[in-house]
């Protein structure tokens, strides 16, 4: 069977998120660390590519039986099933297909009063040999920005959908006590999923399928 399931909501922002951009070339008195935007824009993004790698991460985690994870081709089957396998022999595609994510409520904010999406964090790097300070400018993605979330599943066996959301579901629980972006240690990145909803947009698959997989969903 061939299937399609678009699974959607919304990431909120909850403090201050950075996921770099380009620095290439930075003038004097720039920001050292400018967040990734969308060009056509120039809103704040959230690549698919980080949502992907962090999930994969926390689900491994949480299925894994060692303490340590390995190269990931040694995740366990259901990480594999997910989000592919390069392993000479057991070659798997990825069953999850993410997306860039661009800022969808600015609107919203200017209606508050804040006219722009993003910070500038000052922070200081201190030697504590010499005590010298290494100053340095982090722009961030502000609390209250909201991206919205949109994953495709792809349905190959009827008989692993259950057991693929519960573990989709997991990674999102765990995505709220973890962090996206950089510097997660010091309070930047913690976001909460919200409105999430799974639907088929490609094939048939069974109602009572659908609702267990939503249920499943409403725990995150």
């Amino acid at each position: 069977m061939f299937s399609k399931i678009i699974i959607s909501g919304k990431i909120e922002v909850v403090t201050g998120m950075h996921i770099g951009g380009s620095t290439q070339f930075s003038a004097i008195g720039a920001v050292d660390s400018p967040v990734i935007r969308d060009r056509y824009t120039n809103l704040p993004i959230i690549p698919g590519s980080s949502l992907k790698g962090k999930l994969r991460t926390l689900i491994a985690k949480a299925y894994s039986e060692k303490a340590m994870l390995g190269g990931h081709n040694s995740d366990p089957e259901v990480v594999l099933r997910l989000f592919g396998s390069s392993e000479k022999g057991n070659i798997k595609s990825s069953r999850l297909i993410f997306s860039d994510m661009i800022l969808s409520n600015s609107e919203e904010l200017k209606e508050i009063g804040i006219h722009s999406a993003t910070e500038i964090k000052f922070e200081n790097a201190i030697d504590r040999l010499t005590a010298l300070a290494n100053p340095r400018q982090i722009e961030r993605t502000i609390r209250g920005s909201q991206f919205d979330l949109e994953l495709i599943y792809n349905v190959e066996e009827k008989a692993d959908i259950n057991e693929d959301f519960q573990a989709i579901a997991d990674g999102l629980k765990l995505l709220h006590y973890d962090y996206l972006g950089g510097h997660g240690s010091r309070g930047y990145g913690k976001v909460r999923i919200k409105d999430i909803y799974a639907e088929v947009v490609v094939g048939d698959i069974d109602a009572g399928i659908m609702e267990s997989c939503n249920k499943i969903l409403g725990e995150v």
